[in-house]
């Protein structure tokens, strides 16, 4: 797979049946390994061990529900009363990060009301605070740290 614009981190692989899989320590299984996955798996582990997000406020790629229609998200980290803090959007590398890609987390937050939206395509990485009175988002060079949470 593609060296992303993360910190190098050890991963467990298995493959069966010809295909790769990488250990999801969130979900804790194995899941097939596609370019959008290896994503995915570098941004959880950027959260916990680089930013000490709890293990147990990280949720990943689960199903919501937005006008009817079933969309999955990618990355929630929960605050500790259950609102959601960040919401992330995992793209392939070589998918580019465009407007689409905003407004698609942007829909999802329309649901979930996160403080925080981080996109990236495993080489670009952008950060958000959602300012909600003004309806609009305000980049920053990073996430907190959870302890600033």
């Amino acid at each position: 797979m593609q060296k992303l614009n993360f910190p190098d981190y050890t991963f467990r692989f298995k493959n069966s049946e010809n295909r790769v899989a990488i250990f999801d320590e969130i979900r804790k299984k194995f899941i097939l390994l596609t370019p959008e996955e290896w994503v995915r798996q570098h941004v959880l582990h950027f959260l916990l061990y680089e930013k000490k997000y709890p293990r147990l406020h990280i949720n990943a790629e689960k199903i919501l529900k937005i006008n009817g229609l079933t969309k999955r998200y990618d990355v929630v980290v929960y605050k500790p009363d259950g609102k959601i803090y960040l919401l992330v959007e995992c793209k392939a590398p070589g998918v580019g990060i465009t407007q689409t890609v905003f407004d698609q987390i942007a829909r999802y937050n329309t649901t979930l009301n996160a403080s925080y939206l981080m996109v990236t395509n495993g080489l670009n990485h952008y950060f958000c605070q959602m300012d909600n009175v003004n309806k609009k988002y305000v980049f920053l060079k990073d996430v907190p740290q959870y302890a600033l949470i």
